[in-house]
């Protein structure tokens, strides 16, 4: 049992914006006082003349359980003996206008199952981690130079039982993190699991922060599935969500009868768009409750890092004619981060910032926000814009490949190919593709090659590894089914061999935030639309040639200037008939003759395959087999 007493120091960290473990201070906590066993409860409600207690151990009666007000500025607790675990609970707010609200705890560890919106009390502590040689692991290499290939997951909506009831987070387990492996993928990342009321919101709407979603178990069953990813050699990613939060009665919205957690005036309060309240970063505590937010998953649940949602919605004030800067919400963001940092420097801490704002992942003492990575949504934008155009007209367009290495090291960057992408009317990755239905899975293959070439980590939306025709439709399953079709089947064959490619190749993640990493070979073929470039190990004489052909149009004794007058193997090419594709493939090595071409000193002549990518590995030496 912990004690958590409710010392005036933390609570004035609290007011400071300095409380960095507030879950320990406040929320309900399973103590001994005087002998006895039960919990005390602590909240912070400074414009309440009263709160109570109430519960299934009161019968929901609280006049013998008033909260008493403590000196500090509107932070209530009480000790109830004989409270016991797996109680339900919520507080009875008394407002200045002698209004009454149930509210749940903001800190609860544990809520009801919606559309129920109790709090419940739980003992957090003892759990028992075995993920020791995955915390050590992670220490041993900058995150900058190792394989990075996430795979975004909603548990909700990945697979179902047969009677369309969710499975829990044990249960996923022993699915996911198996089929995640052969997959070739280094990271799953979780659309949120903090509690939400509406199945459709997808989690992005909160009303408990510090709870896991009780619709697939209890916090230790969390704690199973991301000990269980761990001891399997898969790091575990949230989506998190500390802009903005839902408006439902029982949440964080007017809690104390006055706008507490969010802006007083509307137009900073409201989320029109969303329908959703803007966290006040103006005021103190919330920073004390977002930041404890932040390492309290990491502390308590081991997870190895955070996709920032709607980081753009923080960075500007919302409502205005005009984009301004918040203030408020950068230095919130900053400290965030140096806090993330000084807990585990090997965190992910992941903008997904849609703005062209500077130095977003360049530490806070250079000017910057403090993230370690960004998500690289103008490269996202381009490359689909570009795959969705008629190949005839590609040549119009041919910047749009191009565009990306202008920028590609200001910042760094993952690659998302993210939920965002199918849903509302995009369709999924594989129907963007124009043509008739070879070319769409020959594109689908050509955009994953192109996507797993070029700088930068990789983000895979759930089913995108198997080429699902239709959009994500958030409240079925995958079409799993289509894995016994059989150009489906050999997508799916293709994206493991990529991803294993990708993940098995040090040139192609070492050198990722390095400019000497990456080198145009040929950039200029707009009338082909052929690109090809270099990826540069660390070590000398390591490249891989990436060739990309965005045409259905197959160029035999096609020449490109290569880096070394040695012999090259093609290690991948999308139009092998194993990936459905038409066999122009480069099945023998290819000697580069000397002779200056693409202001390289040798060069190759090569089948490019139709509508297809091509990788080839520069060799030392003849018998190096293909592959």
């Amino acid at each position: 049992m912990t004690d958590v007493s409710a010392a005036d120091f933390e609570m004035h960290l609290f007011h400071e914006g300095r409380l960095y473990e507030g879950y320990r201070l406040f929320g309900a906590h399973q103590t001994e006082q005087d002998g006895q066993i039960g919990f005390r409860f602590c909240v912070w409600a400074p414009h309440a003349k009263k709160v109570r207690i109430v519960g299934t151990f009161n019968g929901w009666f609280g006049l013998t359980h008033q909260m008493r007000k403590l000196s500090h500025e509107g932070i209530w607790e009480l000790f109830i003996p004989g409270v016991e675990e797996g109680e339900l609970y919520k507080y009875e707010i008394t407002t200045a206008a002698n209004e009454t609200k149930l509210k749940a705890d903001p800190y609860a560890f544990l809520s009801e199952v919606r559309p129920k919106t109790a709090s419940i009390t739980y003992r957090l502590p003892g759990f028992e981690w075995n993920d020791h040689k995955w915390l050590k692991k992670k220490k041993r290499k900058a995150v900058y130079e190792k394989p990075v290939s996430i795979y975004e997951l909603h548990i909700g909506s990945w697979k179902k039982k047969a009677d369309g009831s969710f499975f829990t987070y044990r249960e996923m387990s022993g699915m996911v993190i198996p089929y995640v492996k052969e997959h070739g993928f280094t990271h799953i990342e979780l659309m949120p699991i903090t509690e939400h009321p509406f199945d459709r919101s997808w989690g992005y709407q909160t009303t408990g922060y510090y709870s896991p979603t009780s619709r697939y178990g209890k916090p230790h069953d969390m704690m199973y599935f991301i000990d269980q990813c761990h001891q399997h050699d898969i790091g575990v990613i949230l989506d998190w969500v500390p802009g903005h939060f839902c408006k439902d009665e029982h949440g964080l919205y007017l809690f104390d009868g006055t706008p507490l957690y969010e802006y007083i005036h509307e137009h900073d309060r409201e989320n029109w768009e969303w329908g959703t309240a803007n966290f006040d970063f103006g005021k103190r505590e919330v920073h004390s409750f977002l930041i404890s937010n932040a390492l309290y998953w990491i502390q308590m649940y081991h997870i190895d890092g955070f996709r920032v949602d709607a980081v753009a919605n923080l960075l500007y004030w919302p409502n205005r004619p005009q984009p301004e800067a918040n203030g408020f919400a950068i230095e919130f963001i900053q400290s965030l981060n140096e806090q993330v940092f000084a807990k585990d420097p090997h965190f992910l801490m992941i903008a997904e910032d849609s703005t062209d704002w500077p130095k977003v992942t360049h530490p806070t003492d250079e000017g910057g926000l403090g993230f370690n990575y960004k998500w690289n949504m103008g490269w996202m934008n381009d490359i689909l814009t570009y795959m969705e155009t008629p190949p005839e007209q590609r040549k119009h367009l041919h910047h749009l490949v191009s565009f990306s290495l202008m920028y590609a090291y200001s910042e760094n960057y993952i690659l998302p190919f993210s939920h965002d992408e199918v849903v509302y009317g995009k369709k999924s990755l594989l129907h963007k593709m124009p043509g008739d239905y070879w070319q769409k899975f020959a594109q689908y293959r050509l955009l994953i090659g192109f996507f797993i070439a070029h700088p930068g980590k990789k983000l895979l939306f759930m089913g995108g590894e198997f080429a699902q025709f239709d959009e994500w439709k958030d409240d079925e399953q995958l079409d799993w089914f289509l894995e016994d079709f059989e150009m489906h089947h050999k997508a799916e064959n293709f994206t493991k061999d990529v991803f294993h490619i990708y993940k098995n190749s040090r040139i192609l993640y070492e050198n990722d935030h390095r400019p000497q990493g990456f080198e145009w070979i040929d950039v200029h073929n707009a009338e082909q639309s052929v690109v090809s470039f270099i990826r540069y190990g660390k070590k000398p004489n390591e490249a891989l040639v990436i060739v990309c052909n965005f045409t259905p149009e197959v160029y035999h004794g096609y020449q490109i200037g290569v880096p070394f007058q040695t012999e090259y193997v093609e290690i991948l090419n999308s139009d092998d008939k194993a990936y459905g594709g038409s066999h122009q493939i480069n099945l023998k090595h290819l000697q580069a003759q000397k002779g200056v071409l693409h202001g390289k000193p040798a060069c190759i002549s090569m089948t490019v395959p139709p509508l297809g990518i091509s990788i080839l590995r520069a060799v030392k030496k003849r018998g190096v087999k293909k592959g």
